[in-house]
């Protein structure tokens, strides 16, 4: 089934998702992406259904079909200063300031966000697979973070972030349990990933 093309015709509508909220390591990312009017795209889907293959060619098109778009970070370190659901919304607003159109209106994936500018904002459960924008930036979002889990990993390979990407996997956890935190872990999921290694 095709995704939504927008919510509210006739305006600058972004798209708004993140990917990294719920892992033990690496920072959070975000992207926000705005298609020209009346883009149809009938491959764009929700980047947990796709592969790996798949997302990469789908973010070639995206970043060209884009009207613009833009990626947002937070890091570990201001993710432990705050907390990830702040940390993940402070990613979505990183990644809007830098969008060379202003959106008109911004289209989040999931039922919360924190207000943005002044913008009118509409929050979307699972509107990763609901509107196209959506998808595109929880496609830009995870293939940008899984880049740079994969990058990092070859400073800590024991971790094995190559293919977990930094989220709990039991591999993960006994990593952790073996060889303690790395820099690049969330050290306020320190109790959590405690609290996980009941296998």
């Amino acid at each position: 089934m095709s995704l939504l093309p927008y919510m509210r015709k006739g305006i600058l509508e972004a798209g708004c998702d993140e990917a990294g909220r719920g892992c033990l390591a690496g920072p959070v990312f975000a992207a926000a992406v705005i298609f020209p009017k009346d883009y149809t795209n009938s491959l764009l889907q929700d980047s947990k259904k796709l592969t790996e293959t798949q997302r990469t060619k789908l973010r070639r098109q995206i970043e060209t079909d884009a009207l613009t778009w833009a990626i947002g970070v937070v890091s570990h370190i201001e993710i432990d200063s705050t907390n990830i659901l702040q940390a993940s919304f402070l990613a979505m607003h990183r990644a809007l300031d830098t969008l060379v159109c202003k959106p008109q209106h911004i289209l989040v994936d999931g039922n919360r966000f924190k207000p943005y500018n002044a913008i009118d904002y509409t929050c979307v459960v699972k509107g990763d697979g609901t509107y196209m924008s959506i998808a595109a930036a929880s496609i830009l979002a995870k293939t940008y973070r899984d880049e740079h889990m994969e990058q990092i990993h070859n400073e800590y390979p024991y971790y094995n972030w190559l293919q977990n990407k930094g989220y709990p996997t039991l591999a993960h956890r006994k990593a952790v349990i073996e060889y303690g935190l790395s820099p690049y872990h969330r050290k306020s999921f320190n109790t959590s990933i405690q609290l996980q290694l009941e296998f």
